[in-house]
């Protein structure tokens, strides 16, 4: 427990003491967040505001658990792909920040570098670490053999909650504060297992990195993490559920994740479908601030179904191994 406390707390202290120094150079060069057109008419305000915030995130994050880490085959896998995530939300954002216009890259090289990191945390998962190809179904007690489709689950996985985090990033502190409680339920998980201190050095890090970015992060933002930050936390959160063998609880765990996602998914489907909009505007979060909800009112009840939403989870996951 103590190098859990040690590196969280290392991770915050270096986000903290990190940040002003990143935030000035960021701008000094301008490299600012550009806003959709389309978006709400509050968060035109917002634009230049620095991003790229999860650079420092990941630095933090990186420093503590490279130093206090065992090197367990399952951490490396995770941190990997949390790495690896984070790079392409790198590239992301640099498309945007230097075209100044809110594309980045194109969807055939997300595709290509997320399978990339698939095969690169399958390959660890099962030749490293050896784990079974298999999904386990803990509110049942069962147990699933995907066999030669596993790796696809894995892409799955990562693809959706890489995604699901990047959706979850449209108000100043909603990701990191939904994230630190996700990972915070993954440290209890892997803290109750025998044999992963390593994953749950790593998640008490994210949690660190995450309340200290918060620091600068909350309402009213003066950085934001960028795809950066969302797709490499993505990254270690689709790791962890791989890892634990639990990709069916994290629909629990991340549950707030799952709407985000979900609604922006009812909401295409519904209007290419229908021609008519379920939610005002998606992300759900969006639909809200439209319906007049203050951007802290909004947050903060996404940070408590979080909470709840976690806490399911890990009920059911400490009942599953009692």
């Amino acid at each position: 427990m103590g190098e859990i406390l040690i590196g969280g707390t290392a991770s915050l202290l270096l986000c903290i003491f990190l940040s002003p120094r990143f935030i000035a150079a960021l701008r000094a060069r301008e490299f600012g967040q550009h806003i959709r057109e389309e978006g709400p008419a509050g968060h035109h305000a917002k634009a230049g505001t620095p991003t790229m915030g999860g650079i420092i995130m990941f630095i933090a994050i990186s420093v503590p658990f490279l130093i206090l880490c065992d090197y367990d085959w399952r951490a490396i896998g995770v941190f990997g792909a949390g790495i690896g995530s984070a790079l392409l939300g790198f590239l992301d954002d640099a498309q945007k920040v230097f075209r100044r216009r809110n594309l980045g890259l194109q969807g055939r090289w997300k595709l290509l570098w997320l399978v990339g990191i698939t095969l690169f945390l399958w390959w660890v998962a099962v030749d490293k670490a050896g784990l079974e190809e298999t999904v386990r179904l803990r509110s049942i007690d069962a147990t699933v053999d995907l066999g030669i489709f596993y790796p696809v689950f894995i892409y799955l996985v990562i693809a959706g909650t890489t995604n699901a985090v990047n959706l979850t990033d449209g108000l100043d502190g909603l990701a990191a504060g939904c994230t630190s409680i996700v990972l915070l339920a993954y440290i209890g998980i892997t803290f109750i297992t025998r044999g992963q201190q390593d994953l749950a050095l790593l998640a008490g890090c994210g949690v660190g990195a995450c309340i200290g970015f918060l620091w600068y992060n909350a309402f009213p933002a003066t950085i934001f993490m960028g795809d950066t930050g969302s797709l490499g936390l993505g990254g270690i959160i689709g790791g962890l559920a791989i890892m634990t063998k639990t990709e069916e609880l994290l629909v629990l765990i991340g549950g707030i994740f799952v709407v985000e996602a979900l609604s922006v998914m009812i909401q295409v489907f519904s209007f290419q479908t229908f021609r008519k909009r379920v939610f005002k505007m998606a992300p759900i979060h969006h639909h809200f601030e439209i319906e007049g909800w203050s951007e802290t009112k909004i947050i903060l009840r996404f940070w408590i179904v979080a909470a709840v939403c976690s806490a399911i989870g890990f009920t059911i996951y400490q009942q599953s191994v009692s």
